[in-house]
């Protein structure tokens, strides 16, 4: 069973993380982190590690090779999504998960709670912890790792543990009547383990019970003579008062009766796939030891496979309720076929075999006859398509080891304020359980055929099991058609129809109608319009306003379809369609009111982006939004609240820029993207901002309005510099210097130089960013703009300070510092002191430095700028680690670590790495700078930066040096300096020219 997260060694190792499978290489690397996996929360010493890689023969680099190991280890983890997991811990290692998360510990911890049920007697408990249990093996231990010494032991055990559990299992199914299974089943593992007596003994009961006396007593002899052959003893006691009992036909001996009531199960849908978070949910509810049985209530969207599921775990459990199984569908989401509580009763009687004449009339006597029979009895009742609770009520059993169970597209709440329920609610399947179950209808072949357009194909569907299964039968009805096509159909408008199979009534249009049609006429209008919106989720406001209804009235809507399952409420107040379904919705919209719709959607969101941008900053102020609508204000409490709004509606932004343009709405896409600018400056997602900038340039050149144009061209310059896109940033700018030249703005111009020296002074053109930034603040200065003139000389002073000139710096950045003060611009405040504490920092004077830089992080913490809190924090831990505070360096590049990953940002991650690894540099914690320093330089592949690349390599080449590889050492020295020549850093290049023999 796949969670979340997981760590196996119960076959072939492996780590499976949120982010997919780690790539582990090498039988060793596997190995460490198998009995890393093994042992979590406990540490290894290096040396117990090492033992158990080479036995008594390591090599003579047995220290380094463990520590290249388990770097490499440490970024396979990371990679699949378990970060910071694998921690280095005097004397050795540790590995921090719950053990739940490792399959042998998960093993070993429910065979336990087995055996605690099975000494109570209670084998209904024990079985299905016993099949979770045993469910988890893929193979042999540690199947693709090589142990030695101990290791073999551990596996040794883990295999003895699996093999207890068997009998243990074969034990419980016995008691429970599976003597028949058991009988299949048995013989081959005795077979296989020819001298275990418990197995030989449940072997021979359950070929008595299956009436095979012969057999039974044949399985006896072959024991007792392997035993006298290799061992020279006799079978136990136990055994062979057991072969007398089969000799004598002991009555004792016999098997349970067998079940006697009705089987009303459907058969079980052909390759049933996944589900196993929510089969182990159910199992779990035979486990507990009390009398009563909650209502199991199974709801889903239509077409999920709410029956599938509760039909294969019904004939899974189907033995432990030898009374009788009764189904029964209730055809709840159709109101003209849709049974009453009293006719579904009158079905269950007549299948408990009361007779029509014995039938009571009234519902209220039905349904005490129904508990009346059910009492004292184990049945499994089984309610398909109930449409609301008052269908199901009188159905509840009145109590004793009977279990109902309801599959719905509600939720059906309303049963929970009278019994106990327990609620499965089901989703889409994983991609990983939607290709299975598409390999699993047109055939693995076909699959490995066309293995890019099979995962297309099952990406489409959306995880619906309904859709793949259509698309899947179409495949086989057609043998001679490419997976390609069917895929390529799936793509655009119409794809519902195709999704329908000649002869089968059950298409995807047709089910998602069966849940549409009965919505009342509120609903149905809040779903269809729900369905336009270009976004990935929608809020309760915004829903509100597509409908043109008050907000209230909104969340009724919204919450009886997230009750029917037509949308899932993701969040508070926001909610999101499942693919097929929102292409639906869309669809049954009217073109007169869909079009109404998406030009208030625009209007919202424009609102939404000048109010949030009037509190985060309110100096931005060049647009004021062009409505089609009255304005409906969206008030926000604080910055904080604003940031908070505007980052969960990211990644619907650019989407409703893009639905601007296509509706004519030039100046609205253009207008949106400029108020959102301040969004982007506090909370980063530069990435994203350079496509939602891409929407607002082409919006403002087709509008051929020239000040727009400038402003765009001027915003996706910044996206790209701090993506370092450089080249780009430098071509968008001087693109936007022409513009505004033309308008003759000559505030434009200057904030346009200003950003043109900021990409110079990246590519280290340091002269002509000088020039630049001397050119910005003449510029703002003519045209009175006191705002661009100090962000121009902000930005001067930096530069000084990258070129190792602190001193000059002083005077422009304290000039800057004082003019944002006075404008009550606090996120150039915060920039300018952390600018100032680099220029402290570079002079040596460490108390000014922490200084400016701690009030930097505060200030940035309190208007909530995530980016620059990330530069003022790691500027801090530069400045700890200069004057040699190694822990404190240590906590500040660490949260600057974690600020980069939760913004996105993956240069902001390699940096913080990279000064995490000259942390452990400096501790002389070669093994966990290693590890820093790699993951840095992984990163860096897909963020190239020549000048940070070369300090990486610089480091590295330390640290092998360290290590007494001078020829490696040597290799990244001489990178280093190559790289420094590149990035125009002659002086750090010359630094490293002495190191390199």
């Amino acid at each position: 069973m796949t969670r979340p997260g997981e760590l196996r060694v119960l076959g072939p190792v492996e780590a499976v993380g949120p982010a997919g499978r780690a790539l582990v290489h090498g039988t060793r690397q596997r190995a460490v982190l198998g009995v890393l996996a093994l042992h979590a929360g406990s540490v290894l010493p290096a040396s117990r590690l090492i033992d158990v890689l080479w036995g008594d023969n390591p090599p003579r680099t047995a220290v380094k090779t463990l520590h290249s190991h388990v770097a490499r280890v440490r970024q396979a983890l990371t990679a699949c999504g378990f970060p910071t997991v694998l921690r280095t811990r005097e004397p050795g290692y540790l590995l921090e998960v719950e053990p739940e998360v490792v399959d042998a510990l998960r093993f070993q911890r429910l065979v336990r709670s087995a055996r605690e049920q099975l000494g109570r007697d209670n084998a209904e408990a024990a079985a299905p912890l016993l099949r979770e249990a045993l469910a988890l093996w893929r193979g042999d231990a540690f199947a693709d790792a090589a142990l030695e010494s101990w290791g073999c032991g551990e596996v040794d055990t883990l295999h003895e543990l699996r093999l207890a559990a068997m009998e243990d299992l074969w034990d419980a199914e016995l008691r429970l009547g599976g003597h028949a299974e058991a009988a299949r089943e048995l013989p081959r593992l005795v077979a296989a383990h020819p001298t275990r007596e418990r197995l030989a003994g449940l072997c021979m009961l359950a070929l008595h019970r299956r009436g095979q006396h012969t057999d039974a007593l044949g399985v006896f002899r072959a024991l007792r003579a392997r035993l006298a052959e290799e061992f020279g003893v006799d079978p136990g006691p136990e055994l062979v008062e057991l072969h007398t009992a089969i000799l004598r036909r002991d009555p004792d001996l016999d098997p349970r009766p067998a079940p006697r009531g009705p089987a009303q199960l459907p058969a079980r849908v052909g390759h049933f796939t996944g589900r196993a978070g929510e089969l182990s949910t159910l199992d779990s509810l035979l486990a507990g030891s009390g009398d009563e049985r909650p209502v199991v209530v199974i709801s889903a969207a239509a077409g999920m496979g709410k029956t599938s599921l509760a039909v294969q775990w019904a004939h899974s459990v189907a033995d432990r309720f030898p009374d009788g199984q009764l189904f029964l569908d209730l055809g709840g989401h159709d109101a003209g076929r849709a049974l009453t509580a009293a006719d579904a009763l009158a079905h269950l009687l007549r299948a408990l075999d009361v007779p029509d004449e014995r039938m009571p009339a009234e519902l209220t006597e039905r349904s005490a006859l129904y508990r009346s029979l059910l009492h004292g009895r184990r049945c499994l009742v089984l309610v398909d398509n109930a449409g609301e609770a008052e269908q199901v009520l009188p159905l509840v059993p009145g109590g004793g080891r009977s279990l109902l169970m309801v599959t719905s597209r509600q939720t059906l709440a309303a049963l929970g304020t009278r019994h106990a329920v327990v609620p499965v609610a089901i989703d889409s399947l994983e991609h990983s359980e939607s290709l299975e179950l598409l390999t699993k209808v047109i055939g693995t072949e076909r699959v490995n055929r066309e293995p890019g357009a099979a995962a297309r194909l099952s990406r489409l569907c959306g995880g619906m099991p309904l859709a793949l299964r259509l698309a899947a039968a179409r495949l086989v009805a057609a043998p001679g058609r490419s997976v390609a096509e069917s895929a390529a159909e799936l793509v655009g408008a119409g794809r519902l129809d195709t999704l329908a199979v000649e002869g089968d009534t059950r298409t995807v249009r047709a089910v998602f109608a069966s849940a549409y049609d009965p919505l009342e006429p509120g609903w149905a209008r809040m779903f269809r319009l729900l369905g336009v919106a270009p976004g990935n989720t929608v809020s309760t406001a915004l829903g509100a306003t597509l409908c043109g209804v008050p907000v209230e009235r909104a969340r009724e809507s919204l919450a009886a379809l997230t009750a029917a399952h037509l949308i899932t409420e993701v969040d508070h107040d926001r909610f999101r369609f499942h693919d097929l379904v929102r292409e639906f919705a869309a669809g049954r919209a009217k073109r007169d009111e869909r079009a109404l719709a998406l030009s208030r959607l625009v209007d919202w969101y424009l609102v939404v982006a000048d109010e949030a941008n009037r509190v985060i900053d309110p100096n931005r102020d060049l647009v004021t939004p062009t409505l089609r609508h009255p304005r409906s204000r969206v008030p926000f409490e604080d910055r904080h609240g604003a940031l908070a709004f505007l980052d969960a509606e990211r990644p619907n932004l650019r989407a409703v820029a893009q639905c601007a343009r296509e509706l004519g709405r030039l100046d609205s896409a253009w207008q949106f993207t400029y108020l959102l600018t301040s969004f982007f400056d506090a909370t980063g997602h530069w990435h994203d901002r350079v496509e939602l900038c891409r929407q607002g340039a082409a919006a403002a050149t087709a509008l051929g309005d020239a000040v727009a144009e400038a402003e765009m061209l001027r915003a996706l310059g910044v996206a790209y510099f701090m993506t370092r896109r450089l080249r780009e940033a430098l071509e968008t700018n001087q693109r936007a210097l022409r513009t505004v030249r033309a308008a003759g703005d000559l505030v434009g111009e200057g904030h346009v130089h200003n950003n043109i020296a900021n990409a110079y002074a990246e590519l280290r053109r340091f002269d002509e960013a000088i020039a630049a930034h001397r050119l910005a603040v003449a510029r703002c200065a003519e045209a009175g703009s006191d705002l661009g003139r100090a962000l121009s000389q902000r930005n001067l002073g930096h530069t000084f300070v990258r070129m190792g000139r602190a001193e000059e710096s002083l005077v422009p950045l304290t000039d800057a510092l004082a003019t944002f003060r006075g404008l009550g611009n606090a996120r150039l405040e915060a920039a300018t002191l952390d600018t100032l504490g680099e220029a402290w920092l570079q002079r040596g004077d460490h108390r000014a430095a922490l200084a400016h830089l701690g009030e930097a992080v505060a200030v940035s913490r309190a208007i909530g700028d995530r980016w620059l809190e990330w530069e003022s924090l790691l500027d801090t831990g530069r400045a700890h680690l200069d004057a040699g505070d190694i822990p404190q360096a240590r906590t500040h590049f660490r949260e600057a670590l974690d600020l980069s990953r939760e913004v996105g940002d993956r240069h902001g991650e390699a940096s913080a790495l990279n000064q995490l690894g000259r942390v452990y540099l400096a501790a002389g914690d070669l093994a966990a700078a290693r590890d820093h320093l790699e993951r840095s330089l992984s990163i860096r592949t897909a963020v190239p930066d020549d000048y940070e690349l070369a300090h990486l390599h610089r480091d590295l080449g330390e640290l092998e040096s360290r290590t007494g590889d001078t020829g490696t050492a040597a290799r990244h020295w001489s990178r280093a300096r190559s790289l420094y020549h590149q990035a125009n850093a002659t002086i750090e290049a010359d630094e490293l020219a002495a190191r390199i023999p």
